[in-house]
């Protein structure tokens, strides 16, 4: 089953010194998981400053700067795994620094019906 792992913590999470060390901790579990056909995707996102969120109510359109919610933590970047269970995913995402420092939300993807 597929499952992605969401990446929440505070843009300071890290620090500039310690980002890079980091960066390379969750590299080496993608590589770890890669290796045994359990990886499909992965990537870091750019800072909220960039994001942009699409509203549509009764028919009107807005986009407005930012986040849809207004949290502390933020959506930092997104793992895409495929292992037999949630207790697999449970203990790939405990490995992630974003476990360790913010938060990593676990959600099953549904597939589509043939």
């Amino acid at each position: 089953m597929k499952y992605l792992l969401l990446m929440y913590n505070r843009e300071d999470a890290f620090t500039a010194e310690e980002m890079p060390v980091e960066m390379q901790n969750a590299l080496a579990i993608c590589h770890e998981l890669h290796v045994e056909s359990k990886y499909v995707a992965a990537s870091p996102l750019e800072p909220v400053a960039t994001a942009k969120s699409v509203r549509i109510r009764k028919g009107e359109g807005a986009v407005v700067d930012g986040p849809f919610a207004e949290t502390k933590e933020q959506l930092g970047g997104y793992v895409l795994i495929d292992v037999p269970t949630l207790d697999e995913a449970i203990e790939v995402a405990a490995r992630f620094p974003s476990a360790f420092r913010g938060t990593v939300e676990i959600r099953p993807l549904e597939e589509p019906p043939a």
